[in-house]
């Protein structure tokens, strides 16, 4: 495999009057083309920053994001917007679906975004809402919202896939069905599936967990026999 994502001396500061918070602190790491990394640490260690940094939803205060060989950190507005588009689907912990559209038509909402052939009643069936495409989200309980969510990242077939506790709102054969979805996306469709999470377990399905701590990297570490999430004591 091959790098595709980089941090590099990655400094992210928010200045409140005569007070710095340092939400990163000079980390740096490394993610490979496909791999399932597990993003780990208590609230407010920086890991939402972090992914928002990677994400192009945010920018760096000094350092360098590379990803695909490409300084995302000297984006403009506009190679942002193309860059998100084309590259990245988000898994929000706050779902962002659009009321007024249906299940199925947040999904293939995507269609307007990129140019990839979407079969919207497909992904709803991959994450078990197939019967439920033509509810509106104030139809669907917290966990369902979350799944038409995750269908709709899943649905652009980006490069990476930046996740921010997608199992959160799931109860756990929920959570093991999209465990595996997200497993068989990294490991069949060479997808790189990157999770922000506090919860531990998640870390035994990774191919690599980074812990984070106080903004900064407390250890990396490599799974050689990473588990499927049917194997997980949830």
């Amino acid at each position: 495999m091959c790098t595709i994502i980089e941090f590099k001396n990655v400094n992210k500061e928010y200045k409140s009057g005569d007070h710095i918070l340092k939400a990163m602190n000079n980390v740096n790491f490394t993610i490979d083309s496909g791999e399932f990394v597990v993003i780990l640490g208590p609230s407010g260690a920086g890991k939402s920053t972090l992914l928002n940094l990677l994400g192009g939803l945010d920018s760096v205060t000094s350092g360098e994001i590379i990803v695909n060989n490409q300084h995302v950190e000297s984006f403009d507005d506009n190679q942002l917007t193309e860059y998100r588009a084309k590259n990245v689907g988000f898994i929000f912990q706050f779902y962002n679906l659009i009321p007024n559209l249906t299940a199925l038509e947040n999904v293939e909402l995507m269609k307007d975004i990129v140019k990839v052939n979407i079969d919207g009643l497909s992904v709803l069936d991959s994450v078990g809402l197939k019967d439920h495409a033509n509810q509106f989200p104030a139809q669907l309980s917290g966990g369902e919202q979350q799944r038409v969510s995750i269908a709709r990242a899943v649905a652009k077939q980006p490069t990476m896939l930046l996740c921010d506790e997608p199992t959160g709102a799931l109860d756990s054969k929920t959570g093991v069905l999209i465990l595996n979805l997200l497993q068989s996306m990294s490991n069949n469709q060479n997808t790189t599936v990157v999770i922000v999470t506090h919860n531990a377990i998640l870390a035994e399905a990774a191919d690599k967990v980074i812990r984070i701590k106080n903004g900064q990297i407390e250890s990396i570490v490599v799974n050689e026999s990473p588990k499927m999430g049917t194997d997980l004591d949830w």
